[in-house]
């Protein structure tokens, strides 16, 4: 049975305790600062990434209280420099949804969600955002990155009107980079229309309404776990095996999914 408020309240009340007692009496949380954390909140997200995909529950419960934590943290060191707090931090999201969702929060009327997200960037815009693209992080993973640009701009009508068009941009893309190849042109030349054909590639994911960075991730696992098959089954160490005996082993790994 689900918690009531109270108890998620009271839970959350814990957890700040506690992150206050760690701060003035464990060693190790004591010398944490905002730089210190980076990198374990880096890898707390991909932790939780990695639970998401499995569809892991106790996984997921447990990655989401590892990041709760490191929000809590970052908090309390703001605090202890005077520049917010965590209620300062969770008052100023709350304030966000609401001015953003003004379909539900005043008097705007939308049709679906498209027109939402259209409404949301806009809404951005006027709160002083310099960019629709202000708000990508520079340090997400190039593929993200590219997703969520594309998302953006298409909200403000940066985009293609059909599928079939996107797929004609990634042929071209594809015989542009072949060019480079046949041609011998140089390898940032070659670099510039790979990086082309990847984005154009991302594009039409998301035109089918494939997220490409989950795709991706699927088949390196698909990959990895046939791969590691061959490893398992191979007769002799596989420097010493041929291809068309490892492709053997690759195909009998498939059979076995």
């Amino acid at each position: 049975m689900a918690n009531s408020i109270s108890e998620k309240l009271k839970a959350f009340e814990r957890l700040l305790h506690i992150m206050d007692e760690l701060r003035e009496q464990c060693p190790w949380d004591k010398k944490q600062t905002f730089q210190s954390l980076r990198n374990l909140t880096i890898e707390e997200t991909y932790e939780l990434a990695d639970a998401l995909l499995d569809e892991d529950l106790p996984e997921i419960k447990e990655e989401i209280g590892d990041l709760l934590l490191h929000m809590v943290f970052y908090a309390k060191i703001a605090d202890e420099k005077n520049a917010f707090d965590i209620a300062d931090a969770l008052n100023s999201v709350c304030e966000k949804l609401i001015k953003r969702h003004p379909h539900i929060y005043g008097d705007i009327t939308v049709e679906d969600e498209e027109e939402v997200k259209r409404n949301w960037e806009q809404l951005k815009l006027q709160e002083g955002k310099k960019s629709v693209l202000g708000g990508v992080p520079r340090s997400l993973p190039a593929m993200v990155k590219a997703y969520r640009m594309q998302e953006k701009t298409a909200q403000v009508g940066f985009e293609w009107d059909h599928k079939e068009q996107v797929w004609e941009k990634v042929v071209e893309e594809v015989e542009e980079l072949r060019e480079t190849i046949d041609e011998k042109m140089s390898i940032e030349k070659r670099e510039e229309e790979f990086g082309d054909v990847l984005f154009a590639l991302i594009n039409y994911a998301r035109f089918i309404d494939v997220d490409p960075e989950t795709a991706l991730e699927k088949t390196n696992r698909k990959f990895k776990r046939r791969f590691e098959y061959i490893e398992k089954k191979a007769p002799k160490p596989l420097i010493e095996m041929t291809l068309e005996e490892m492709d053997a082993l690759w195909d009998e790994s498939k059979t076995k999914e």
